[in-house]
């Protein structure tokens, strides 16, 4: 797969279509400008805000429009480093990037960087919020938040996590990720073989011998459409290491609701119109977080800590996978969340769980296009519909809504790999970045753009893909010269780490009764 033919194309939009539209960012001059800090310009104007240096600046500003009351705030330089290999070496992926006995290798691109960016740029728009509490952190240390709970170690061509590798096809390297039964189950039909050649449901060394050496005579593309026909997380590796997307491509695609006019009035204290279905933007507003595993649920706890209530919606069939991870972990993404837990097979359930999205302020979902949408749960079941509604619309996929690979299953470490967010070993050997680098990174940058909307006043939806994501880091913000090459950092090496459990998350549906209770009542 060439970069032309990358599936994480976002389209320009329009300016004035943006949340922060009418909005400044200020920030110093390109000769004292560190990484992080251009990251958080750079992501603050793809929600539309407007760039103006300030040579005499150490940080960065932003500024609401006179409108809006004209506030102003600033972070300085802290927590970022000078330049991109110190930001990834203190970040804690580097520490999981290469072979086992080899030395940690600094990634391509500019992910740790665009991390601490991020996190920057959340900062700044959590303190234009009147009732929410200042999110502050290093955005960098959140991508390996995972292995510093787990125990999680580099492994070079197989992920940190043990369910991705890297497998050579007949014309190309393939990232192949076997993370659930299913999965597995489905090798057979994948390859076109009997099942009993795996040498039995239970072997998994079995299993990766076998895929190991029927896709190295086949060649990629065909083993890649095949196995996102089954729906098997399958990609190819990129060619070149090349930047994928364009300078300046956001990492997003927001669609407001029907048009320019669909704003917050940040003078409301309720609901203001109809019509369009938007609320206040003056206090946190409440979130319906049907998300799972790592990148949806980091959003949700990112605008949690901001002070957002959250609501987490699972199926009481097929509760989120993360729970039966690591515990500390679990409670770290969920900690004082609410936990709701309902049958999706139920008319009645579906039909509480209809009424109450219908008066949330923010939706975060995971899930493909199509499988809210059959339920009548979907994001254009209430973003155009006059009356109640979300504001926000945060859809978080491996590809996109948009396009022929919307359907497509993907998780961090594939999803990263199919951008080129892989690093090159000794020799030239391929190895993974980080541990399912994807995942974090589209978590950061999804909860960034929903507070965007948010201060901005501006309802719609908020399109992320880790795919997309992934890709955008690839692009510098400096002048640094990138590649797939072995470069070093004379940075020491930080441990994965991460930030201490404040509170337990709550178990399975123990809030159903009385979130979903009085509207069944009702």
């Amino acid at each position: 797969m060439t970069h032309a033919d990358s599936p994480g194309a976002i389209p320009r939009q329009d300016p004035a279509r943006l949340p922060l539209a009418g909005w400044i960012v200020r920030s110093g001059g390109s000769g004292g400008l560190r990484p992080a800090q251009g990251w958080a310009t750079r992501l603050l104007t793809q929600l539309g805000a407007h760039a103006e240096e300030d040579p005499a600046s150490d940080g960065v500003c932003l500024e609401a429009p006179v409108g809006r009351g004209g506030r102003q705030v600033q972070v300085s330089a802290g927590r970022t480093a000078a330049d991109p290999a110190t930001d990834w070496a203190e970040s804690g992926a580097m520490e999981l990037t290469g072979i086992p006995d080899g030395a940690p290798l600094l990634a391509p691109g500019e992910p740790a960087s665009a991390a601490r960016g991020a996190a920057l740029a959340i900062e700044l728009l959590t303190t234009l919020i009147p009732g929410a509490a200042t999110v502050a952190m290093d955005g960098a240390a959140l991508l390996g938040e995972r292995a510093a709970a787990a125990g999680l170690t580099r492994r070079g061509d197989v992920s940190a996590g043990g369910t991705c590798r890297l497998v050579p096809a007949e014309d190309g390297l393939l990232a192949v990720n076997l993370p659930r039964p299913e999965d597995f189950a489905a090798v057979p039909a994948w390859l076109e073989i009997l099942p009993h050649e795996l040498g039995g449901t239970d072997d998994t060394t079995g299993t990766w011998e076998v895929v190991m050496r029927e896709c190295a005579g086949r060649p990629a593309a065909s083993l890649v459409e095949r196995a996102r026909l089954l729906g098997i997380p399958v990609a190819a590796i990129p060619s070149s290491p090349a930047a994928p997307r364009a300078e300046g491509s956001p990492p997003w695609h927001i669609e407001p609701v029907r048009d320019a006019d669909a704003h917050i009035d940040s003078d409301a204290d309720a609901r203001i119109d109809s019509d369009l279905g938007v609320g206040p933007v003056d206090v946190p507003g409440v979130v319906a977080d049907f998300s799972s595993m790592w990148a949806g649920p980091l959003c949700a706890n990112l605008l949690g800590i901001a002070g957002f209530e959250i609501v987490k919606i699972e199926s009481i069939h097929r509760p989120d996978g993360a729970r039966l991870g690591p515990r500390d972990f679990f409670d770290l993404m969920h900690g004082g969340h609410r936990s709701i837990a309902v049958d999706f097979s139920n008319s009645d359930d579906v039909e509480r769980l209809r009424e109450f999205i219908a008066g949330v302020d923010v939706v975060i979902e995971s899930s493909r296009p199509r499988a809210l949408g059959q339920l009548g749960l979907g994001a254009e079941t209430f973003l155009n519909r006059p009356g109640r509604g979300p504001v926000v619309w945060v859809s978080v996929t491996g590809f996109g809504r948009r396009g022929p690979l919307s359907n497509a299953v993907a998780f961090g470490d594939d999803a990263a790999a199919s951008a080129g967010l892989v690093a090159a070993g000794p020799g030239g050997r391929t190895v993974f970045c980080g541990d399912a680098i994807a995942d974090p990174l589209a978590g950061l940058h999804a909860a960034l753009a929903a507070l965007g909307m948010w201060v901005g006043g501006c309802a719609g939806l908020v399109d992320v893909s880790l795919h997309g994501v992934a890709a955008s880091v690839l692009v510098p913000t400096t002048h640094m010269t990138l590649g797939f090459g072995n470069r070093r950092s004379n940075a020491e090496v930080s441990r994965p780490r991460a930030r201490p459990v404040v509170e337990r998350a709550p178990e399975l549906g123990s809030d159903t009764e009385a979130v979903l209770g009085p509207l069944a009542r009702g």
